[in-house]
């Protein structure tokens, strides 16, 4: 299947499928933009993009320790836990403190 021309949250759906386990941001990131071989002017900004996109589709799931999995992989009390943390005392803040240090990584691993 041709997917150089679908979105890169598409193609790292189609990766973590195709693969059917959790994956490392970094390798499945680095995936996505190995497979749509367009031209990159900068490889962390690229990661960046990757990142935030997949970090914004309620499709994927971050489980811990740079690993991401398909949210339809995950027990429904999980989802419906991790989707309304925001609404159980505070936990929102730390979810999102946790995912900006995730992104400082990214980018200084990529420098």
């Amino acid at each position: 299947m041709n997917f150089t021309n679908g979105t890169d949250p598409d193609l790292a759906y189609h990766i973590l499928t195709e693969l059917g386990d959790a994956m490392f941001y970094k390798e499945l990131i680095m995936k996505v933009i190995e497979t749509k071989n367009k031209p990159i002017q900068s490889l962390p900004a690229a990661i960046s993009e990757v990142y935030t996109l997949i970090n914004m589709d309620s499709r994927f799931r971050h489980v811990g320790k740079g690993m991401w999995k398909l949210t339809e992989w995950l027990p429904q009390d999980t989802k419906s836990a991790s989707s309304g943390s925001s609404a159980s005392g505070g936990k929102g803040k730390n979810n999102t403190q946790r995912r900006m240090k995730l992104l400082e990584d990214i980018q200084e691993s990529a420098n």
